[in-house]
């Protein structure tokens, strides 16, 4: 049974006739007559009453009637649901953006994006770097951003990103006047670090393990929004991406001397589909950063 049958079977009880429904097919009349028998061979039942002018169904006719219009719908809104997909009017992304991020470089792009395919969904989950590895390899989100040199292993990446990495003082402290200042003397400094798991964190922790320096921690967050409160009410300074600090005039990003980057990937899993409203996502993630 397949559904150029059911089609068939359908169309002639909606026609009472083989040669009404041959024409509403446009096949020839004996393709119609052939099909049907088919069928009912394949069922090993009679499904119509062939009468001298009309075709009329079975009680077993009547009961196959019934599914196979609710197979045809289901295929209908199944075709119907896949050309929205080939369109991008339907479809939903899911991805990760740590909070740095989703707060000073994501906004325009998901506003944009939204007007370009307002039939997709985009659903943004806002966490550490280290978090959203994990829920990508678990399939929890389709796709994430991350901060790495090298796509780490079980994902696939694509650069779209290099921000400076600054220290970030208030706009009166003693350091906001230098052109840059060297890891060292950022070091001597009373530090506010962000909590393991994100990418601020880790670079930190880079600098303490190349450095003979035991530096003054005062404090710890995830909360990025608080660090720079803290950093204005002079409890400590911190590290930043240039952007974040960029506008603010409470607060001064200096240079690091060498000067520090991080590098920003979208990432997904190897070998995982994605949809076409992920890689539409993607394409146009490229297309605004190269813009």
């Amino acid at each position: 049974m397949d559904l150029r049958q059911l089609r068939v079977f359908v169309e002639v009880t909606r026609q009472g006739s083989f040669t009404r429904a041959a024409e509403r097919l446009h096949i020839a009349q004996p393709a119609v007559s052939i099909s049907i028998r088919k069928l009912e061979e394949e069922l090993e039942l009679t499904l119509l009453n062939r009468q001298e002018k009309r075709v009329t169904l079975t009680a077993e006719g009547e009961n196959l009637l019934v599914h196979a219009e609710r197979i045809l719908d289901n295929c209908a809104a199944a075709e119907s649901e896949m050309a929205e997909l080939r369109d991008l009017t339907h479809g939903e992304v899911r991805i990760g953006i740590p909070p740095m991020m989703s707060s000073y470089y994501f906004p325009l792009i998901i506003q944009e994006f939204c007007d370009r395919y307002p039939g997709l969904k985009l659903s943004v989950n806002g966490e550490g770097a280290a978090r959203i590895k994990r829920m990508i390899s678990k399939g929890e989100i389709d796709m994430g951003v991350i901060a790495t040199q090298k796509a780490p292993e079980g994902l696939e990446c694509q650069h779209f990103l290099r921000e400076e990495i600054v220290a970030c003082v208030p706009s009166d402290h003693p350091l906001a006047e230098r052109e840059s200042i060297s890891q060292s003397e950022f070091l001597q400094e009373p530090l506010i670090l962000f909590k393991d798991g994100y990418y601020m964190r880790e670079l930190m922790d880079d600098l303490l393990e190349e450095s003979d320096l035991k530096p003054k921690v005062v404090f710890e967050t995830n909360l990025f929004s608080l660090v720079r409160s803290l950093i204005k009410q002079r409890l400590g300074i911190s590290t930043f991406l240039r952007m974040v600090v960029s506008g603010d005039s409470e607060l001064a990003a200096v240079s690091f001397d060498p000067p520090l980057y991080l590098d920003l990937l979208i990432a997904w899993k190897t070998e995982r589909y994605l949809s076409r409203a992920n890689r539409a996502f993607i394409d146009f993630l490229l297309e605004r950063t190269e813009g």
